[in-house]
């Protein structure tokens, strides 16, 4: 059974321009809602994702009150989001406050594969896979036999980010997406170095990241705006233990390199 407004996915999308973004055109990355695969700390996959819990529900709910108050996203000439019942189920309840009829989804915008680890609990990867293939890892190793590298995702997501702006020249388009996606905006449209291995990204649930074409590079507008989520400590997610504290052990430090 679909969402609101929501199509059945496709191959994702494609840019009739021969690859050029024009001048004016905007980029709007939503991250989903707070998933269960968060709270449980199990990998979201195909297989592992149940959507969203009530508190990302909720959450998603007061960003459509923002977008429907502020007008700042309406417009849009396309609407994308994964195939992950977590996207999904975010989009449809962003769709009335966008303006939009509709979204369309793609397996170009999930978050990254991870082969046949999908569903198990992070425990159970550690233990299994000694985290291989994660972020600050080797960039070239699969998440678990069957996923994806690093350097496959980054280069997977943002040829579909760039794919999806360059077929709507001069208009907005929003993504409603993954963390993985942000980062991989961040990644490849700056230019970071060792496929972004030198900083540590967490954009957090419902943010929005937000960047604009000069027609020859993208500008980075805003990073992370929650501004929805002020003052209502009852619907912000819990940070996962790395963010402000020593970073786990699979993270390589200043000391280690």
């Amino acid at each position: 059974m679909r969402g609101v407004g929501e199509k059945a996915a496709s191959a994702g999308p494609v840019a009739q321009s021969g690859g050029a973004i024009a001048v004016g055109t905007r980029l709007a990355i939503i991250r989903h809602g707070e998933a269960f695969a968060n709270v449980d700390e199990v990998i979201g996959g195909h297989k592992g994702c149940r959507g969203l819990t009530p508190r990302g529900v909720a959450q998603v709910e007061v960003l459509a009150e923002r977008l429907a108050r502020t007008g700042e996203l309406t417009g849009a000439a396309a609407v994308w989001t994964s195939v992950l019942p977590r996207a999904i189920e975010t989009a449809s309840i962003l769709v009335p406050a966008l303006g939009v009829p509709g979204f369309e989804r793609s397996c170009a915008f999930c978050e990254r594969h991870p082969g046949e680890a999908d569903g198990l609990t992070w425990a159970e990867y550690e233990e299994r896979y000694q985290r291989r293939g994660l972020p600050g890892d080797d960039p070239e190793f699969p998440t678990s036999p069957g996923g994806e590298s690093w350097i496959g995702f980054l280069d997977r997501a943002a040829a579909a980010l760039t794919a999806a702006a360059a077929a709507n020249p001069g208009r907005l388009v929003v993504v409603v997406s993954h963390g993985g996606v942000i980062d991989s905006s961040m990644i490849r449209f700056l230019g970071l170095a060792e496929h972004g291995n030198i900083v540590r990204l967490h954009p957090a649930n419902t943010s929005i990241t937000e960047w604009h074409h000069t027609g020859s590079r993208w500008r980075l507008v805003r990073y992370n705006d929650v501004a929805h989520l002020a003052g209502r400590p009852q619907v912000r997610s819990t940070e996962p233990d790395w963010v402000g504290v020593e970073p786990p052990e699979w993270v390589p430090t200043d000391q280690q390199a």
